[in-house]
């Protein structure tokens, strides 16, 4: 694992922060840390990378108990409060900054450049940052934060404040940057990014976990075997013991009562000399997941607001 948290606990005066918190992040993973506003998610991460210090618990770095001395070069945390210069050219500032991470400047320039390439940014090498758009603000602070070419890299909400289109170019390279070894946090609200990107996920509410393990797996132990079902006819007689959520058309969406019984839906059809166009199981969003799981509570009304 490069990166362990174990028991952690920050307590403030009136709020358990971050509560008994336990998760291990695999190298080379995209790992999702997801959670309401006043979750516990950003103190969880300033504890990660050093700048709080755990009432109990410790963090371990590839299989070390974590030092800011030793460890801090080997990450790049990019916050959702962003922190940029604005009255240095952008180009200047990738490289000061880059400097600061312990590359030369003859380094740092070249790969400012090779990323400003990367991202469509050369146009803007010597332009202020006061004079950016928020999405081109975001993709500077991308470059500044993965330009020392850390092992573990935190993204809070990186996707803010982008179009589409960029947001595609950086979606690219987070997954370029986890197939190339570099083990990333990934902190959001918006879960169908979650869903897209992250191999497994940590689920925190009012400073508790509340879930934790793969994508696929968490889907799979949440699921209520609803199915989708297009048939060739809209015609068609549904068996009486199974329950229809939704018809349009030739299109069904049912609830089973009993795992593994899809196969004699699919023979009663067949039965009934109907063509199935399409038959898939309908998984659970991570958004119903999260939202089930903390119904009624304020968490989940924020949560939904967002």
């Amino acid at each position: 694992m490069l990166l362990s948290v174990r028991n952690l606990k920050k307590y403030y005066a009136t709020q358990k922060a971050v509560d008994d918190i336990s998760f291990d992040i695999p190298q080379g993973s995209i790992f999702g840390l997801l959670g309401p506003n006043g979750a516990g998610k950003s103190t969880l991460l300033r504890m990660i990378t050093g700048i709080f210090y755990p009432d109990s618990g410790d963090v371990l770095f590839n299989g070390e108990k974590f030092d800011p001395v030793k460890h801090i070069g080997e990450m790049g945390y990019m916050p959702e409060e962003r922190g940029l210069y604005k009255k240095m050219k952008i180009g200047e500032q990738a490289v000061y900054l880059a400097q600061l991470r312990g590359l030369s400047k003859a380094d740092a320039e070249k790969r400012t450049r090779e990323w400003f390439q990367r991202l469509d940014m050369t146009t803007w090498f010597d332009k202020k940052v006061e004079d950016l758009s928020k999405g081109m603000s975001q993709k500077l602070q991308f470059v500044t934060t993965v330009i020392h070419n850390p092992k573990l890299l935190i993204l809070d909400e990186p996707f803010s404040g982008l179009d589409p289109v960029n947001a595609n170019v950086l979606k690219d390279e987070i997954f370029r940057l986890a197939q190339e070894g570099t083990t990333i946090i990934f902190s959001t609200h918006r879960m169908e990014q979650v869903e897209e990107i992250c191999n497994q996920i940590v689920l925190v509410n009012q400073g508790h976990k509340i879930l934790d393990g793969s994508v696929k797996q968490v889907q799979q132990d949440f699921k209520e075997n609803i199915f989708s079902i297009t048939l060739d006819t809209d015609k068609a007689v549904m068996p009486g013991d199974i329950h229809v959520l939704k018809q349009e058309g030739n299109k069904s969406i049912f609830q089973l009562q009993e795992q593994g019984s899809s196969n004699r839906v699919l023979q009663h059809f067949i039965s009934q000399g109907n063509n199935i166009l399409a038959f898939e199981e309908i998984l659970p969003s991570l958004n119903d997941i999260f939202i089930r799981l903390v119904q009624g509570t304020s968490a989940a009304r924020a949560f939904t607001t967002v």
